[in-house]
């Protein structure tokens, strides 16, 4: 890898979609298109995405998660032993604006990777349209291991079937960590050198409502913290040396709404005990709480992402105020360990947030431009 990411000028993802590929979506659940058909569309718009990104002077290169519906679901339903599934009373997290797709998915059998996951054929298409040069590194996005305990775990409907497959937890949580050990592995083996895990669970978690619906429970939030910290460094414990694997915090995201308020102290400690490369970590509101938390990074060669500009909305922030607060930053870690991003997607559902894609671009142009200006040599 000619150059390592974290990128001081970085991205969480999701792209808005074209008008065109969300016609051919339609076209395809109402049958009036096949399978190869949106493939096709799908190909163009990823191909058209990964040029206008280098337009945009990116060096890191998505597909967009063009080829979802859902930042999450996408991927987990592919995995041995998991299932999506419509529930009866909707998706189990109320959103802060429009409600999510009534889709979720469920353990269903012992959980393991999938050697024919399509994430690994999407990832080669993509790798091939954007590493033209060594200018460029593409990334994939996946969701977090933790992302299976929370949904089973924490905030299950009372239609789990968890403890029938898994009557000891222990071995829930080591499937856990070694089907994302071979998630690491395989895309390693399919050319990926940046590969970033996508979790809300840490926001969850650190969300004053959830904590006392779980201590309701009987669950302890320190102790299931440290084993969601055991999974994920399990799931890094072979990494490859010239891999990079980051990991982007969110409090949610659909259609410009949210889920979790609070900030990062009461999960710092075990967030920041992880093996990750980089930290993305939404910063773009009130709800995000202080950079206090930072205090528990531990400056190992790691990046912290500071998601100081909002994919949720339109207006452009203030190019000194964003300033300011990457100043502040710096009171807990050095300037040459951060870098700057959107706090989330601009399109972590097919739906996509609340602005257009002409304002989505002016947003990573004004982050290009605070980032040249703060990291003169960078």
């Amino acid at each position: 890898m000619a150059i390592r990411p974290p990128f001081r000028s970085d991205v969480v993802g999701s792209y808005l979609r074209p008008d065109y590929l969300h016609q051919a979506r339609a076209d395809f659940k109402a049958g009036n298109i096949s399978q190869g058909d949106l493939t096709e569309v799908e190909n163009r718009a990823i191909t058209e995405l990964v040029e206008q990104q280098k337009a945009a002077g990116l060096k890191v290169i998505t597909d967009g998660e063009f080829r979802r519906g859902f930042w999450h679901i996408d991927f987990l339903e592919n995995l041995n032993g998991i299932e999506g599934y419509v529930p009866d009373q909707g998706y189990n997290q109320k959103f802060h604006g429009k409600a999510a797709p009534s889709y979720n998915i469920r353990v269903i059998d012992r959980v393991s990777f999938n050697v024919d996951h399509p994430f690994l054929g999407h990832f080669d298409f993509l790798k091939d349209a954007a590493e033209t040069d060594d200018s460029f590194v593409a990334k994939a996005t996946i969701p977090a291991p933790t992302m299976i305990l929370r949904q089973e775990v924490l905030a299950n409907n009372d239609t789990s079937k968890l403890l029938e497959v898994y009557p000891n937890l222990d071995d829930f949580y080591a499937d856990l960590a070694k089907t994302y050990r071979d998630a690491v592995q395989a895309f390693y083996a399919a050319g990926c050198r940046y590969l970033q895990f996508d979790d809300t669970n840490w926001a969850f978690l650190a969300d004053a409502n959830k904590r006392a619906e779980l201590k309701e429970k009987g669950i302890d939030v320190n102790d299931i913290a440290k084993v969601c910290s055991d999974i994920i460094n399990g799931a890094l414990e072979d990494k490859p040396e010239d891999m990079v694997v980051t990991t982007h915090i969110c409090r949610g995201n659909h259609a410009s709404s949210w889920l979790f308020s609070g900030g990062y102290e009461p999960v710092a400690e075990q967030l920041f005990a992880t093996h990750y490369d980089g930290y993305f970590l939404e910063y773009d509101n009130d709800r995000a709480g202080d950079f206090a938390p930072l205090r528990h990074w531990a400056n190992n060669g790691s990046r912290i992402v500071l998601g100081l500009v909002t994919s949720k909305f339109a207006d452009l922030e203030d190019k000194d105020l964003i300033k300011a607060r990457i100043q502040e930053a710096q009171e807990y870690v050095p300037l040459d360990n951060l870098c700057l991003s959107p706090q989330c997607g601009f399109a972590s559902t097919e739906e996509g947030n609340k602005l257009t894609i002409d304002a989505q671009w002016a947003k990573i142009r004004l982050i290009n431009d605070i980032v040249a200006e703060v990291w003169k040599q960078a």
